[in-house]
């Protein structure tokens, strides 16, 4: 297993602050989800031009890939036309994730809309996600049994899972190993926080400092023999009460060294 981090706990960084910290802190990968406080990724002058060739050079002088491209592409909207933006903002993200050498983007499936069914909301994820897949070739993707049916429906080798084991236990109570079986071949991605319980609230701590059964994500991704990136995904866009990149991602390098070993 690889190590990476997503650019969610760092979103108003520069890319330069991004590679520094990634490098110093011994991560392999880096995920990209916010620069600069902008998602998408293809307006940004660092991702353009000569400057891409520069960003490249810098990637990899420092030992570093990038592990992902994540894009705000969701497809649970009834009208056609919204979907169809959405599918032409993924194929531009998947442009730059090409042009880094980045074998796969994130999309998301998300929820069901107002005055819509979840028979149909599957129906137009599943085919957004088989559209996309199909327009722009290698690619990837809150229960896991929701996922696996969309997966199913999609159809497409090229559409693969970005598991979080913590989002699929506060959405449906499912364990890590529980996920890990069901989804299977299909994750290409793992995305890693840890949570703590209090008063029946959870709340994201810093890694091994809460309740989260994390060891139990090494042992299911040990059976399945990943060989993927784990990927931390500290949430400081979302919350910005919790402490800062600069102690967090050098706390989460730690940690997986000395829990994920080999």
């Amino acid at each position: 297993m690889k190590l990476s981090f997503s650019t969610l706990a760092s979103p108003d960084w520069t890319l330069p602050q991004i590679i520094a910290i990634a490098s110093s802190s011994g991560y392999e990968g880096i995920e990209l989800r916010f620069v600069e406080n902008e998602d998408s990724l293809w307006k940004l002058p660092v991702f353009r031009d000569k400057a891409l060739t520069a960003t490249k050079r810098a990637l990899s002088d420092h030992g570093l890939v990038i592990s992902c491209v994540d894009t705000s592409c969701r497809f649970h909207f009834p009208d056609a036309n919204e979907r169809a933006c959405w599918i032409e903002e993924g194929e531009r993200m998947a442009d730059l994730a090409a042009a880094l050498g980045v074998p796969g983007i994130r999309i998301f499936g998300d929820t069901i809309q107002p005055g819509a069914d979840r028979p149909s909301t599957r129906k137009w994820i599943a085919d957004s996600a088989h559209t996309l897949a199909e327009n722009v070739a290698p690619k990837d993707f809150a229960s896991s049994s929701e996922t696996a049916s969309i997966l199913k429906e999609a159809g497409s080798p090229q559409v693969g899972v970005v598991w979080d084991p913590a989002n699929c236990f506060l959405e449906s109570h499912e364990s890590p190993k529980e996920g890990a079986a069901r989804l299977g071949s299909s994750i290409r991605h793992v995305h890693i926080k840890d949570l703590l319980q209090n008063d029946n609230a959870w709340k994201l701590v810093l890694t091994g400092e809460g309740n989260f059964p994390l060891l139990e994500i090494r042992g299911a991704l040990c059976r399945l023999a990943f060989r993927g990136f784990v990927s931390f995904e500290w949430e400081k866009k979302w919350h910005p009460e919790i402490p800062d990149a600069d102690i967090a991602l050098p706390h989460f390098a730690r940690w997986f060294r000395e829990n994920f070993p080999g």
